[in-house]
């Protein structure tokens, strides 16, 4: 797991029965869920009380992409800070 400012990274590895959006969902909701119990002011705060927005990526291992790959694409974007997006007014 490596957190940014403005997204998220997770390795996991989870059963084939269950779909990388049901995942996905679970984890926003329980993560939202948790968030607001502790700091329950940031509900107003925030556009219509959504804590994540509906977007995500996810890519399995396999074919070329190995697990070493992704963990080092991770530790990557955690020790440069990502890449630099640029602003609506950029």
């Amino acid at each position: 797991m490596a957190i940014q400012p403005d997204h998220v990274h997770i390795f996991l590895h989870a059963p084939p029965k269950y779909a990388p959006a049901r995942i996905v969902q679970i984890m926003k909701s329980i993560s939202a869920r948790e968030v607001f119990a502790q700091f329950p002011q940031l509900r107003q705060k925030l556009w219509a009380g959504e804590f994540w927005s509906d977007g995500y990526f996810v890519r399995s291992v396999g074919d070329h992409v190995t697990a070493e790959i992704i963990k080092q694409y991770i530790r990557y974007q955690k020790d440069n800070g990502g890449p630099k997006q640029l602003g609506l007014w950029d």
